[in-house]
């Protein structure tokens, strides 16, 4: 018989402790620790000859069907299926997170307008009526034969039915408010959360059936419940943005069927979300002509380049210590570019307000877009305009050196796409690339002093 004892979980990282404690040992947080019970089986050594002998199930690799056609489904939308990595696996267990009103139920609801054409889909909500769900779903224009709605919160129930119905596609939205009857710990807590997913996980690898489930987050932007919850899953996707502006940005940053670097680009409208097949227009659209203190750096989020403005603005502080904002830029890299300016150059910004801003709410993570922020810096400091017809890109060193970055040649065709007719680069960079083939006018420097000639 199996035995009860008392533990405690951390609902923030999800650390166990036998002993209750004000403060989390693993990440620090206050008043975090819940008690849960779990039952431990008791141990025999006659249950080693009464287990079933699984070795049957061992097949070779080389006897598995794994092609392309026939393990993916396309979604409908083509940034979701770029994240994806092509396409929904068959038998994956996807998980979508993202702020309340960023855009999860409507996305999952505009697939099922394309998908339901193939294949059968089973849409299970545990906030929402089936009434709700039909108004929402002609609101965005979802009128499929294929799609079946259920509104439950049992997790046991509801892989029942997905066992005895076995629909091809199956959405649950969320799972923070699904449970477990046999569980006394309530909707929304660890417990639940994980022993909820690890069902989950067991009928669509059971089944083969492909399922999405949203996940809400906490205060601090990560997917609430246990971590464990995404190591389990195949697939963790994030929606960024924010609710008062019209654009979204998904990121898959676990995927085991294809690349981590890929992100969708969404527009917000009234009739749904709606793909954004340029993002680099998007980003540069309504930019400023003849103004100082603004750049135009190209980074690359998976194999696609992106064109994003880096705006700079330096004015004299009015306290004692000068301020140093940085948006969509890590502020630490901001400081060591300052520091590199001021060590290398003589461009002295002690006594002045320094602030970065990244336009359309990209975060830039690419170390290319270093130089484009340095010229952004110089340019607002010396009030010398950099033209809007210039692109830059490199790494900076510690010793005002610029590195070679990787995917050169696909950011120059980018540029010269976007209508660019000069590109600052790293000198290293162009030992591989055949400059002939471009009509844009490509610099190689070696420093940044060499870049700032250039402007």
């Amino acid at each position: 018989m199996a035995k009860v004892k008392n533990s405690y979980i951390c609902s923030s990282c999800g650390y166990e402790t036998s002993k209750w404690n004000g403060k989390c040992p693993s990440c620090g947080e206050w008043n975090t620790l819940e008690e849960v019970e779990i039952a431990v089986k008791s141990s025999s050594r006659s249950r080693a000859g009464s287990i079933k002998d699984i070795s049957d199930s061992i097949i070779n690799v080389e006897d598995v069907d794994a092609s392309y056609d026939e393990v993916r489904y396309s979604t409908g939308l083509t940034e979701l299926d770029r994240v994806l990595g092509g396409g929904l696996v068959k038998g994956s267990l996807v998980l979508l997170g993202g702020e309340p009103g960023i855009g999860k139920s409507t996305m999952l609801l505009q697939i099922c307008e394309t998908m339901g054409n193939e294949h059968t889909i089973l849409y299970v909500s545990g906030e929402e009526s089936i009434r709700q769900i039909k108004l929402r779903a002609n609101r965005l224009g979802v009128n499929s034969e294929n799609l079946y709605l259920l509104a439950e919160n049992d997790c046991e129930r509801i892989c029942a039915a997905i066992v005895k119905e076995k629909p091809e596609i199956v959405i649950i939205d969320s799972i923070q408010t699904m449970s477990i009857s046999e569980l006394s710990s309530a909707q929304g807590s660890i417990t639940q959360v994980r022993e909820c997913t690890n069902l989950f996980m067991r009928t669509a690898k059971s089944e083969e059936i492909p399922m999405f489930i949203v996940g809400h987050v906490n205060k601090d932007g990560a997917i609430a419940g246990p971590k464990v919850m995404e190591h389990i899953v195949d697939c963790v996707l994030y929606f960024e943005g924010q609710r008062n502006l019209t654009y979204r940005i998904l990121r898959a940053v676990k995927n085991r069927f294809g690349s981590t670097n890929e992100i969708g680009v969404f527009e917000m409208a009234d009739s749904g979300l709606i793909e954004v097949d340029n993002p680099s227009m998007l980003m540069l659209e309504g930019r400023p002509t003849d103004v100082s203190g603004s750049c135009v750096a190209c980074i690359m989020e998976g194999t696609r380049p992106i064109m994003a403005e880096v705006q700079a603005l330096v004015s004299k502080s009015s306290f004692s210590a000068p301020r140093r904002t940085a948006t969509g830029l890590d502020y630490y890299r901001m400081a060591i570019i300052i520091a590199v300016l001021e060590k290398r150059l003589g461009y002295f910004f002690g006594g002045l307000d320094v602030y970065i801003n990244i336009v359309g709410g990209l975060k830039l993570d690419d170390t290319a877009a270093d130089l484009s922020v340095a010229l952004a810096l110089y340019s607002s400091l010396t009030d010398k305009v950099v033209s809007d017809k210039t692109i830059a890109f490199g790494e900076i060193g510690l010793g005002g050196e610029l590195r070679t970055v990787s995917h050169a040649e696909q950011r120059i065709a980018e540029a010269q796409r976007m209508g660019f007719d000069k590109c600052i680069m790293p000198a290293h960079a162009l030992k591989t690339i055949d400059t002939g083939k471009y009509s844009i006018n490509i610099v190689g420097v070696r420093s940044i002093k060499e870049a700032f000639k250039e402007i």
